[in-house]
């Protein structure tokens, strides 16, 4: 396949890398002259300008790409390059700054195919890092609703009842469940919960302890203590992160 990308920092790069080693064709579009030498240090082919101009993309190829992925800190270059990219009939990505949150994605969802912000990635690789094995957050689907994964534990207080007796929170769904060592399925209410299964939630972030309580027995303190962050100051509430910045 044939991918434009529009921004050499580091997630511009890091995603032309990743695109380039499964073996698809990428140009990259860059008018930073420092990030422009760096992208042709690694081989790849850059055109010089502004992302947002339509002449600049025609020349990097996007009349016959098959996506853009438009990832510069400037929402208006990303949003313009995508509607570009959209009248060409190309797949559109946009990244947005954490900052703007759910009302610039409401604002840009059905204007472009996927909108992104890398920042809110990143933080919950950290928070499950945090975290240890026992829960994994999977995706952030709003500002207040999350998909997790959480492992059953001996201590689950649900340890050994079956899907049909497990009662949520009202604001909590499961979407998936999967035994110990198996791959992930649709629930059956027949089934039984038992140490190590696994089970997919999406839930709202302010039932999100209470439902780790019921699954995996943990208070959000000794979630992170047995993380291993070695400070007793370190513990981590999946209802509020911090997400830091410096994703370029």
């Amino acid at each position: 396949m044939r991918f434009v990308i529009i921004g050499a920092g580091r997630v511009g790069l890091r995603t032309a890398r990743v695109l380039r080693d499964e073996g698809h064709e990428v140009t990259v579009i860059e008018r930073d002259e420092a990030k422009i030498r760096r992208a042709r240090d690694q081989e790849f082919t850059v055109v010089e300008g502004d992302g947002s101009r339509e002449e600049i993309l025609e020349e990097a190829g996007i009349r016959d790409a098959d996506a853009l992925s438009a990832l510069t800190g400037d929402l208006n270059v990303n949003f313009t390059a995508c509607m570009i990219g959209n009248h060409y009939g190309c797949r559109t990505v946009m990244r947005i700054d954490e900052a703007y949150r759910e009302g610039i994605y409401r604002k840009y969802a059905d204007e472009v195919d996927e909108v992104i912000y890398p920042e809110r990635l990143g933080a919950i690789g950290a928070k499950n890092a945090l975290l240890g094995g026992t829960i994994r957050a999977i995706a952030d689907i709003a500002p207040h609703l999350q998909v997790v994964e959480l492992t059953i534990t001996a201590d689950a207080p649900v340890n050994g009842y079956t899907i049909s007796e497990l009662q949520l929170p009202a604001d909590a769904t499961v979407l998936a469940f999967g035994k110990r060592d198996q791959d992930l399925r649709i629930p059956n209410e027949d089934l039984s919960l038992e140490d190590g299964d696994r089970l997919v939630v999406l839930a709202d972030f302010d039932v999100l302890s209470e439902v780790r309580q019921l699954l995996v027995g943990e208070t959000p303190t000794r979630a992170a203590a047995n993380a291993g962050s070695g400070s007793s100051s370190a513990t981590t509430d999946l209802s509020s992160e911090s997400d830091t910045g410096g994703v370029n």
